[in-house]
């Protein structure tokens, strides 16, 4: 999914401790009844990070892009854009600090290129390495017991290439490392580090058209199946959590005012293929404990439920994704989130872009609209992005990032 679904387990020092315990990364709580009815039932996993959008061009689109003109950065969106790319090779580089107002230390980064094989075919690789900064260990009374960088990184490559002058396919390979707490022992626990291996299945269409008005569109149909590999662990082997598998598909068009001035409106939708929180019984309870009381404090007995996360393989837990909402088909469709993405192109060197994502209130409730621009001149490019949260703090938030890229075949000439 575009910005990453967020768990505070993942992001500051509580997530190690959590960690340590060996306690289910997902989380399980107790509710009543009367607690369920529109509560937030957020779809959670391990890595999240794999799910950030990695440049400014997309992220200033609302974080679309799976539909998007091909770059370096399509190992990410859609490896099989990048049969159809132009320029024989191409690098990217992008960085963001993440969470700048409340810890230091933070930031995303990401390195990508391609490099054509032939007329119909292109090989390409990513780097995405995710800092939380510096983390210091104490004891139960606040001796220091040292400090430690935890991190987080990902090994793509990717091949793609042409069916036909229409359609195209991709395939991502990927290797994910996880070392939120080392493997110093704790208060008698030793943590590990969490692998696993993953992978990409895309496919892309694309065609041309005339309006009546004899203007050329060029449209796109993309889709993108993220992440389907192995559980992580970072305890033992009855403690796995789930990569954030995700299903984009989107659009774009782009519509040519004349010769000098095009502009491009995409639609992405995005949906975790992991299982939903689901409800269960826990038990009957009597009594005046605040979890168990209807509120009117005379003990009235009331049922307790459970949070629970199936522990299905992998892609049957995917395939089950679009079925298992606790809430049935009306919070099953909630588990979309959707991007609307606009650029504005002035003769390929100069673009103006916006955007709008939207999550609904119970599955995350992150809203906000981007902006940004981005400038290419001969061998070197410059994009830009700004967000600004509706309903919640956002890690980017109110700061600009920036992604570099490099024509390869530029500079040979």
């Amino acid at each position: 999914m575009s910005i990453l679904r967020i768990k505070k387990t993942n992001l500051l020092l509580g997530s190690v401790v959590v960690l340590l315990s060996v306690q289910n990364v997902s989380g399980q709580n107790s509710i009543s009844r009367s607690q369920l009815a529109g509560q937030q039932n957020v779809i959670t996993s391990a890595v999240p990070f794999l799910t950030i959008s990695p440049d400014s061009r997309r992220a200033a689109m609302g974080d679309a892009g799976v539909a998007s003109s091909p770059d370096a950065n399509s190992v990410f969106w859609n490896a099989a854009s990048l049969a159809f790319v132009k320029k024989k090779g191409a690098i990217s580089t992008s960085y963001a600090p993440w969470l700048r107002s409340l810890v230091p230390g933070i930031s995303y980064n990401y390195l990508a290129g391609y490099g054509k094989i032939n007329e119909r075919s292109v090989i390409g690789a990513s780097f995405r390495f995710f800092s939380f900064g510096q983390i210091n260990f104490t004891d139960d009374v606040g001796n220091p017991l040292g400090t430690f960088n935890p991190s987080e990184y990902c090994i793509d490559v990717c091949y793609a290439t042409q069916l036909s002058k229409h359609w195209a396919i991709g395939v991502n390979l990927k290797y994910i490392n996880s070392n939120l707490a080392g493997t110093r022992p704790l208060n008698g626990i030793t943590p590990k580090v969490g692998r696993s291996g993953a992978g990409d299945i895309s496919a892309l269409y694309q065609g041309d058209k005339k309006t009546k008005k004899g203007k050329d569109v060029h449209y796109t149909f993309g889709i993108n199946l993220q992440n389907l590999g192995a559980k992580i662990t970072y305890s033992d082997k009855t403690n796995k959590e789930y990569l954030p598998a995700n299903l984009k598909i989107g659009t774009a068009w782009t519509y040519k005012i004349d010769q000098y001035n095009t502009i491009t409106g995409m639609l992405d939708f995005n949906k975790l293929m992991i299982p939903s929180p689901g409800i269960t019984i826990l038990k009957n309870y009597q009594g005046t404990d605040s979890m168990a009381d209807d509120g009117s404090g005379t003990g009235t007995q009331v049922t307790i439920y459970e949070r629970t996360r199936s522990d299905d393989p992998v892609i049957s837990a995917a395939l089950n994704s679009f079925v298992d909402a606790p809430g049935g088909l009306r919070e099953e469709l909630k588990e979309y989130n959707y991007s609307l993405g606009l650029e504005y192109n002035y003769t390929d060197q100069f673009f103006i872009r916006a955007g709008y994502f939207n999550e609904p209130k119970t599955k995350g409730n992150r809203k906000y609209l981007t902006f940004g621009f981005g400038i290419r001149y001969k061998v070197f490019g410059l994009d830009a992005a700004y967000l600004v949260p509706f309903q919640q703090r956002h890690p980017l938030q109110n700061q600009l990032r920036f992604t570099l890229l490099f024509d390869l075949e530029a500079f040979k000439e």
